[in-house]
C-alpha cells in the first residue's frame, strides 16, 4: 500500500458525480457515480463522513461516536435484508426481490439522515450538508425535508433506521456537544507566552493553556483558555455491555505522580525522554537512522522493544533498508499523526487507513474474505462490517480513554516540564536549586545555569541574566516563517520549553492520561489483522510519503520522508510514539493506551463476528475480551 499526500495523508474527496452512470447489477433505481465506480455506497458515506470531520473542530471522541452511529446506520440496513445478521438499533427484517438494489438504498437513507441530524450546527456544516444531498443524488436518490418513514420501501426503511439511531444518540449519556458544565480545572491556566515560574494546585492533575490567538488544528478559532474536551465521555453507551455509572469501563489504575515514592523515578524518567526527543528535531544535528520494517516494528505490545523484520513475508525478501536524517523523520512522523491540518482526527484517519488496506485486497488476485477465510463476499458486505467493527473499537476507545482522563484528570508535558524546571534540579541534594521535585539533571540536555556556562562563549551564555534556573535543551518554537525556516534546538529556560506543535495550539485541549492516539490507533490495528486475517499489511509494506519541503510546523523535511510499516501494530505503535517526539504525552500515557486499545480491539472484533451471524451475547462487556 503506497500513498503520496501531506502530513495527514487524507486527500480531500471532491463532490461527487451529478451525472451518474447506470449500475447494471442494481435494477432500475440507484446509479453508480463516474468517480471511483469501484467503491460501495458504504464507503462513499465513510468518505463524506471524513470531509464533514476534517471541516469540523476537531474533538476525537465526538468523531468515534459519530463514526460508529453511521456504521450502526449502514449495518442496520444491510442486516435489514439479511435473514441471519442482527441489527445493532433496528432489528427488523424485510424481503426484497432486489437484495442488492435496496440495500444500497436504505444505506444511503439511513446514512443521510444521520448525518445531515449530525453535522447541521457544525463548523462548516453547511458545506457539510451540501455534500452529503449531492452524494445522495449522485446515487440517483432524492433529499428531501420530511421523507416518509412508514411501510417496506428502501427509502423508508433507511428513514427509520437513521431516527432509531439519533433516538439512540440522545440516551447514550454524550450529551452531544462534549462539554461537561460540571467540570472545572483545579490548576490555574498556564500562560504559554510566559518563562515565568508557577505554582500548581495539584501537580498530577490538568492544567488548561491560555494562548493568545488559539485555534484547533484545522484553523477554527477556539479561545483564549482551553477547556476540556470531554471528561464525561467513559458514562457514554459503549459497544458492549458496561457497569452502570461506573466513570470509565476498564481502569488499569493512575498515571505515575510527581512526589509519589512509587512513581516519581518512573515519571521523571519519563518527562527526560520527551524533552530528549524535543532536543533531536534539528536537522541540521546530521544524525541518520534506517525507518524501514527492517529496522523497526514487531514491538511487543506496549513497548518499543522491536527490531524489525527478517523478511516480507509476502514477498519473502527483506526489507530495504531506508535511511533518513533522524530530525525529519521525528518531525514527519509528529505532524502526520497529528492529523492536522485538515484533521480528521485519530479515528478518522484509521478509517483512512482501513479504506486505503482494503482498496489494496481488493487489487490483488484474492477474493475478499472476512477474517482470511470462509466465503467471497462483495465490497459492499465487506466495507459494512468492516466499518462496524473498526468503530465500535475506536468508539470504545474513547469511551475507555476520555473516561480515565475524566477520572485522573492528569497533567501533561508542557505543564509539567515548565512547572519542574521552575522548582530546580533533583539530582544533587548538595548542588545549586535543588528541589526533591525539580527536574533531574543529564549533561548536555538539562543543567544548571552557572556563571561559568553563562559566560562570553558558554554554552548559556544567552541566558546570562538567569544564573541558578534550570536550562533545557530543546525545540526553539515556531519559526516566523515556517515555509521557509527550521527552529533548530537551542537552551532555553526551562520555563520556557515547547511541545513541537503550532504556537495556536501548542497541546490538546484534555488531559493527557491515557492517550487517545495510542488507545485508538491499537484498537484499530487489532480489528484490521483480525478482519483481514493478517497482521500485515496488503504485501508486507504500508508506505505513506511526506514530500520534501511539506511539513507544516517549519521548513522540511530536508529530503522527502516515507513512513513505512510492515503491520498494522506497527503503524499503530508509531501513532503513539509519535506524540512523545511532538511532546504533548509521556510513556505511561502512550504504552498504557496501547494495551487498552489491544482489549477494546479484540472485544469489538468479537462481539461484532456476532453480530454477523445472529448470535449476540448481550453480557459481552466493552473493551473486555472473553476468554
Amino acid at each position: 500500500m503506497s500513498a503520496t499526500a501531506g502530513p495527514s495523508a487524507s486527500p480531500s474527496h471532491a463532490a461527487p458525480s451529478p451525472s451518474p452512470i447506470p449500475d447494471p447489477a442494481s435494477g432500475v433505481a440507484g446509479c453508480t457515480p463516474k468517480e471511483n465506480p469501484g467503491w460501495s455506497v458504504a464507503r462513499r458515506w465513510d468518505e463524506a463522513l471524513l470531509d464533514a470531520i476534517r471541516r469540523a473542530l476537531p474533538n476525537p471522541p465526538i468523531h468515534a461516536r459519530n463514526l460508529f452511529h453511521l456504521s450502526v446506520a449502514m449495518w442496520d440496513a444491510w442486516a435489514t435484508y439479511d435473514p441471519t445478521a442482527t441489527g445493532y438499533v433496528s432489528t427488523e427484517k424485510i424481503v426484497a426481490k432486489n437484495v442488492r438494489q435496496a440495500r444500497n438504498e436504505a444505506i444511503s437513507y439511513a446514512a443521510w439522515g444521520v448525518l445531515r441530524a449530525r453535522f447541521q450546527n457544525a463548523a462548516g456544516g453547511e458545506d457539510s450538508l451540501l455534500e452529503f444531498d449531492e452524494l445522495l443524488k449522485s446515487l440517483c436518490y432524492k433529499p428531501w425535508s420530511r421523507p416518509a418513514a412508514a411501510g417496506v420501501d428502501p427509502a423508508a426503511v433507511g428513514t427509520r433506521i437513521a431516527r432509531a439511531v439519533l433516538g439512540y444518540g440522545v440516551t447514550d449519556g454524550s450529551h452531544e456537544s462534549g462539554v461537561d458544565p460540571n467540570y472545572g480545572p483545579v490548576n490555574a491556566p498556564l500562560v504559554v507566552a510566559s518563562d515565568k515560574r508557577f505554582t500548581l494546585e495539584d501537580v498530577s492533575r490538568w492544567q488548561p493553556l491560555e494562548i493568545l490567538g488559539g485555534f484547533s488544528q484545522n484553523g477554527i478559532p477556539t479561545g483564549t483558555v482551553q477547556v476540556a474536551v470531554a471528561p464525561h465521555w467513559g458514562h457514554v453507551a459503549a459497544f458492549g455491555a458496561t457497569t452502570a455509572g461506573a466513570p470509565t469501563p476498564i481502569d488499569p489504575g493512575p498515571p505515575p505522580i510527581l512526589g509519589d515514592p512509587s512513581s516519581d523515578a518512573a515519571l521523571k524518567a519519563m518527562v527526560v525522554e520527551v524533552i530528549r526527543d524535543g532536543s533531536e528535531l534539528d536537522p541540521r544535528l546530521g544524525t541518520t537512522i534506517d525507518i524501514s520494517p527492517a529496522a523497526r516494528g514487531a514491538n511487543p505490545l506496549g513497548s518499543n522493544d522491536g527490531h524489525g523484520y527478517t523478511v516480507n513475508p509476502a514477498t519473502g525478501k527483506p526489507y530495504a533498508p531506508q535511511v533518513v536524517n533522524q530530525a525529519d523523520f521525528l518531525r514527519v512522523a509528529a505532524e502526520f499523526w497529528a492529523d492536522g491540518p485538515r484533521s480528521e482526527t485519530p479515528p478518522g484517519h484509521w478509517n483512512v487507513i482501513a479504506n486505503d488496506a482494503s482498496d489494496q485486497i481488493l487489487a490483488s488476485p484474492a477474493p475478499l474474505r472476512i477474517g482470511g477465510t470462509g466465503p467471497t463476499v462483495d465490497r459492499l458486505e465487506w466495507d459494512v462490517k468492516l466499518y462496524f467493527a473498526l468503530n465500535g473499537a475506536v468508539h470504545n476507545s474513547a469511551i475507555v480513554a476520555w473516561g480515565l482522563k475524566g477520572v485522573y484528570d492528569s497533567i501533561r508535558p508542557i505543564s509539567l516540564i515548565r512547572y519542574m524546571g521552575g522548582l530546580g534540579q533533583s539530582s544533587n541534594p548538595d548542588g545549586r536549586s535543588y528541589d526533591p521535585n525539580g527536574l533531574p539533571l543529564v549533561r548536555g540536555l538539562i543543567e544548571v545555569i552557572t556563571p561559568a556556562t553563562a559566560a562570553v562563549g558558554g554554552r548559556h551564555h544567552a541566558l546570562a541574566k538567569f544564573v541558578g534556573r534550570i536550562a533545557i535543551r530543546g525545540w526553539a518554537g515556531a519559526p516566523s516563517d515556517p515555509e521557509t525556516q527550521t527552529a533548530g534546538v537551542r537552551w532555553m529556560l526551562a520555563t520556557a520549553w515547547v511541545p513541537y506543535q503550532l504556537p495556536t495550539f501548542v497541546t490538546p485541549s484534555f488531559p493527557g492520561y491515557v492517550s487517545g492516539h495510542s488507545t485508538f490507533s491499537r484498537s484499530a490495528a487489532e480489528v484490521l489483522a483480525a478482519f483481514t486475517g493478517s497482521a500485515y499489511f496488503p504485501g508486507g509494506l504500508a508506505s505513506y510519503v511526506t514530500d520534501a519541503g511539506s511539513l507544516l510546523f517549519e521548513e522540511g523535511p530536508t529530503t522527502a520522508v516515507d513512513l513505512e510499516w510492515a503491520t498494522y501494530f506497527d503503524a499503530a505503535d508509531q501513532a503513539g510514539q509519535s506524540r512523545l517526539f511532538g511532546g504533548i504525552h509521556i510513556q505511561a500515557d502512550d504504552f498504557g493506551g496501547r494495551k487498552l486499545g489491544s482489549q477494546c480491539g479484540l472485544a469489538a472484533w468479537h462481539l461484532a463476528q456476532e453480530y454477523f451471524v445472529g448470535d449476540v451475547n448481550a453480557g459481552n462487556r466493552a473493551c473486555i475480551p472473553p476468554s
